[in-house]
């Protein structure tokens, strides 16, 4: 088989992780490596970021330093499909699940002998599943590496699968945007149920069908094409709908299925494919059926989808949200959502509220049992307001506030900053009139910079001499004169070194003043902390009325 984006010919390249798990070291051993020993091979291919070596340069080097490892026929079948396929490797494990799949000779265009020998002592010595899979587990781990959203990461499988629970053995299982089949196979029992994918990538399907077909999984049908231009299940009704879409992908067909029928919670816009798969996945579920939809955390609250989550909600379809932990994901480390669906069977059937289950502060590989304090069941009235975020996180920890803790606390600060307010203000007498200190001896700022008398902070200068109290100079650098000369056009204030000036007074004075200015500036910043109390305490008071955490105390007559 040749290849346009196949390596020149050679022998097959490997990656840093590939020579880790061939000395049984850690990645970053084979790091220390490259940097320590100048004799190890230099990079054969790939780029400055992720570098390919020569397997036999490597495998030479190893056993001179006496790090290496028997290589398996597992790793050497991997290094084998590297070399020929590049980063076509998906076209490599059909091939290879082809070779599994077929007692036949293999064809003229089949891999080259190597790959097939190489595949043939695999199965042998394992099993033609053990091969698929390991194949399947080996690719995975690749384009989780890379950064990929190709397939979905083993930590969303395991999720989605402990989410989806039991299933029937008569149930119909679907997924319309299939992959590889992981998802898709993953869930549910092994046998039983019948399962029915979709993939838009010819490759990606045809390997999840022999990969289906090699590990023994029956009724099993995967079938190739674009699910919204070109539905090739268009009377599926299942009883399971399970889906890690592609995210961001605005050429999703908008403009030409604008009247389809499937958008019954409305029509996506171009940014929202996420939910155009969301109304694909429910189209095709059969009454009484389920949807578990792995989602981007910012479909939640985007004002784009406002609309239709509006309607999932308000028709009781959306039963539950789970926010899963950041890391989840292959590709990035943000948080990811579960979306649960259920089509109701009758109109009484829908739900009243949602559970939001927010896993967030957890491991990515730990519990998916929630605690109580990470689960809340919101009525659907509480979710239909201007946004309809459905963020699971917002409303667990609203659910779980504690209102009358937060509202005495909040009561007890503002008194106490109430009553120091007033403390606070200088006891001030009347002087000699506004004009008197401008036309009192004066010094400026910038010779007092000169004579090393003060030293310029951020944002305001400062003394540096028992001569000058700091209070005092700040002070008057903020007095009515300064402040005219120190603020722009636009109002902005910005004090000018050369043009300031402060009253030329004997130290104790100097201090008199500035005990005053200091306590105004200290009224300043406790008045504003009023206000922002006073805000708290009345938004909290209101919210914990409105909702009945809190109730009007005892008044006496």
């Amino acid at each position: 088989m040749t290849d346009s984006s196949a390596p020149p010919p050679g022998g097959p390249l490997v990656t840093g992780s590939e020579i880790a798990r061939l000395a049984g070291v850690t990645r970053a051993a084979v790091s220390n490596w490259r940097r320590r020993y100048d004799d190890f091979p230099a990079p054969a291919g790939g780029g400055v970021n992720s570098p390919l070596f020569d397997l036999a340069d490597v495998q030479a080097w190893l056993d001179k330093q006496r790090k290496g490892q028997d290589v398996s026929q597992e790793v050497q079948l991997w290094q084998a499909l590297r070399g020929v396929y590049g980063d076509e490797m998906l076209s490599g494990l059909v091939d290879v699940a082809q070779l599994l799949s077929d007692e036949e000779e293999p064809a003229p265009d089949a891999p080259p002998a190597d790959v097939v020998r190489l595949t043939h002592a695999l199965a042998t010595s394992t099993s033609p599943a053990e091969v698929v899979s390991a194949l399947a587990e080996r690719f995975t781990d690749s384009v989780r590496r890379a950064g990929s959203d190709q397939v979905t990461s083993p930590r969303i499988v395991r999720a989605v699968r402990h989410l989806v629970g039991e299933a029937a053995p008569e149930a119909t299982l679907f997924d319309p945007a299939c992959g590889i089949g992981t998802l898709l196979l993953a869930v549910a029992p092994e046998q039983g149920q019948r399962r029915c994918g979709q993939e838009t990538d010819t490759r990606s399907a045809r390997f999840a069908q022999l990969r289906a077909d090699l590990t023994g999984r029956t009724g099993v049908e995967i079938v190739t094409g674009d699910s919204f231009r070109d539905d090739r299940w268009p009377d599926l009704k299942a009883d399971l709908v399970v889906c890690d879409p592609p995210v961001g992908d605005s050429d999703w067909g908008r403009e030409e299925l604008l009247l389809d029928p499937r958008w019954e919670l409305g029509t996506p816009s171009r940014a929202e494919a996420e939910l155009a798969w969301l109304q694909h996945a429910y189209a095709h579920t059969a009454p009484g059926g389920r949807v578990l939809m792995v989602m981007p955390a910012s479909v939640a609250y985007r004002k784009a989808g406002r609309r239709i989550r509006a309607e999932l909600v308000r028709r009781g379809i959306l039963t539950r949200v789970t926010a899963l932990a950041p890391g989840s994901a292959s590709s990035h480390a943000l948080p990811v959502h579960v979306w649960h669906l259920r089509r109701p069977v009758s109109l009484g059937d829908a739900v009243t509220s949602v559970r939001m289950v927010d896993l967030t502060a957890n491991d990515p590989d730990g519990s998916l049992d929630p605690r109580p304090d990470q689960v809340a069941d919101v009525p659907l009235i509480e979710l239909l307001d201007d946004t309809v975020d459905l963020t699971p996180g917002r409303h667990v920890q609203e659910s779980h506030r504690d209102y009358a803790a937060e509202y005495r606390a909040l009561r007890g600060e503002l008194a106490e900053n109430v009553q120091r307010l007033a403390e606070l203000l200088p006891e001030l007498m009347a002087g000699n009139g506004p004009s008197s200190m401008e036309a009192g001896p004066s010094v400026s700022v910038a010779d007092l910079a000169r004579a090393g008398l003060i030293e310029y902070g951020d944002p305001e200068p400062v003394s540096v001499s028992d001569q000058l109290d700091t209070d005092f100079l700040q002070g008057f650098l903020r007095s009515a004169p300064n402040t005219r000369r120190a603020t722009s056009a636009s109002g902005t204030f910005r004090l000018d070194g050369k043009g300031a000036r402060i009253p030329q007074m004997d130290i104790a004075e100097q201090r008199r003043y500035g005990a005053s200015f200091h306590a105004l500036q200290e009224f300043e910043e406790r008045a504003r902390r009023v206000t922002e109390l006073s805000r708290q305490v009345a938004a909290v008071a209101r919210d914990g009325l409105g909702n009945g955490a809190l109730v009007p105390g005892e008044t006496t007559p």
